[in-house]
């Protein structure tokens, strides 16, 4: 018993003498950091007031100094902003490639919303009746058209000749109650489990379906974004556009996609899942982009979005400035409405961290980048007319320039696209999106200040026949 006590006093003994070796090691240790701190601090005071006399204080300096900044802070963002997206895009098109090919073909109605398509309709039905699958129905959802749409629509209806058999076209006629109510018409009206969901101007490619639904296999996968290509190019602002949505959108949505995680399903062709739709309240008339809104209830319920890059739609892009601004206008105070109305989903990032990023990445993309860009671009040409900056501006753009095509390279590359439109990134990032960011600026301007605006309409310039116009083989 003496022993035992014995033991367990030395024990405690020793074990009271390191706590107090470990509290004097603590307290010499703050006092080396005090006093090497305070050293420190003295000889940076002793070289201030040495070196103060010699010091040429102008606003001139400052601001040189202030522009060299800036331009490698906004040049740092714009490299891992850029080879972020390049990455994981790169990442998700070596997944794509290698990934297996099934067999699920289920059935699929297409919805097709028109409003004053009259110039259009036929040849988009035509081309729908040409696609490489034989599971298919077509429901043509008349919007109140003024003009003969209903007339050509109704030409058309019963069951047509289709690649592998006969093809039912089906025709609901509403009043005008916009696209949202007429894809959610077609989506009440049809019976199938999956759904595509398009405009009424666009042209899918014959595959498009086929390489879709195969990923419904997974049953995490709530909805398909397709691959929109502009149809009408050989234009100065097409084929600009037609550069913007391979370089700019379609590379982000496969940087997207290779964490399932899509945030805006493109109009011209969305492929869903119906039970999705369904919990997700199908779509909504509340803002001006009902496709980014229910992109963004999908994904706040739980389901994947990925982005299929050969399932295309051809579509007719805005000819003229004023077209496209009226159009960027729209997209732009349509995805502030969207984020608006899910912000709740930002303020919760423990419960929904992928959701909150993603509306965290729109907010960024929305509405701090454009005036970044803007101020960037102002403040470095004021520094070169200004204080001489002249030739350092160049190299900086010069190098954005660079950086642009050989980023248009790749997307080209990647999508099989035509190579003559490579030769646009060198005015890409100075004028072309330099004029949008301007154009979302203003309108996010409006949209905080509640200004009424109206939906308008692209108007047609075709008769929607496609010209050769590269498809995208990418893959498998």
């Amino acid at each position: 018993m003496k022993f035992n006590q014995l033991v367990t006093r030395a024990i405690i003994t020793i074990s009271n003498r390191e706590e107090e070796k470990k509290g004097e090691n603590l307290e010499q240790k703050y006092l080396r950091r005090i006093l090497v701190s305070g050293i420190m601090s003295l000889l940076l005071i002793l070289i201030i007031i040495y070196s103060l006399p010699y010091t040429i204080l102008s606003y001139s300096s400052l601001f040189e100094y202030s522009t060299i900044v800036a331009m490698v802070i906004f040049l740092f963002i714009l490299l891992v902003r850029y080879f972020a997206i390049l990455i994981s895009a790169y990442l998700y098109i070596n997944e794509y490639t290698f990934s297996s090919v099934n067999g699920y073909a289920p059935f699929v109605s297409i919805i097709v919303p028109v409003y004053n398509e009259g110039k259009v309709i036929r040849n988009s039905i035509s081309s729908l009746l040409k696609l490489d699958y034989f599971h298919y129905e077509i429901i043509i959802v008349n919007d109140g058209s003024t003009d003969d749409t209903k007339q050509i629509a109704e030409s058309m209806v019963g069951y047509q000749d289709g690649l592998y058999g006969k093809v039912l076209v089906s025709l609901i006629n509403q009043p005008n109650l916009g696209k949202a109510r007429a894809l959610n018409a077609g989506i009440f009206y049809s019976k199938s489990d999956f759904v595509l969901c398009m405009d009424g101007d666009s042209q899918l490619s014959p595959e498009s379906i086929k390489v879709a639904v195969r990923h419904f296999k997974d049953p995490k996968i709530g909805a398909v974004a397709g691959n929109v290509k502009v149809q009408n190019r050989k234009r100065f602002f097409t084929d600009l556009q037609a550069l913007e949505y391979i370089e700019g959108l379609n590379m982000a949505r496969s940087a997207q996609s290779y964490f399932r995680l899509v945030n805006i399903i493109p109009g011209p062709i969305g492929i869903f899942r119906r039970s999705a739709i369904e919990q997700a309240g199908f779509y909504s008339s509340d803002t001006y982009a009902e496709d980014a809104d229910l992109t963004l209830k999908l994904l706040s319920k739980g389901w994947k979005i990925y982005y299929e890059p050969k399932s295309i739609s051809y579509t007719e892009a805005p000819v003229t400035l004023q077209q496209l601004l009226k159009q960027r206008y729209r997209w732009t105070r349509g995805i502030l409405q969207s984020i608006r109305k899910h912000k709740k989903i930002m303020l919760s990032p423990a419960t929904h961290f992928a959701q909150a990023f993603i509306l965290w990445v729109m907010s960024f993309e929305a509405l701090i980048w454009p005036t970044m860009n803007i101020a960037a671009n102002a403040f470095f040409i004021f520094a070169a007319l200004f204080f001489g900056f002249s030739h350092l501006i160049f190299f900086w753009w010069a190098g954005l320039a660079i950086l642009d095509l050989v980023t248009a390279l790749y997307c080209v590359a990647v999508e099989k696209e035509e190579f003559r439109l490579i030769w646009y990134a060198i005015i890409y990032r100075m004028f072309f999106i330099l004029i949008i960011d301007i154009c979302k600026t203003m309108s996010t301007i409006e949209e905080f200040l509640g200004i009424r605006m109206t939906w308008g309409k692209l108007e047609r310039t075709t008769s929607g026949k496609s010209g050769k116009i590269a498809v995208n083989t990418v893959g498998n």
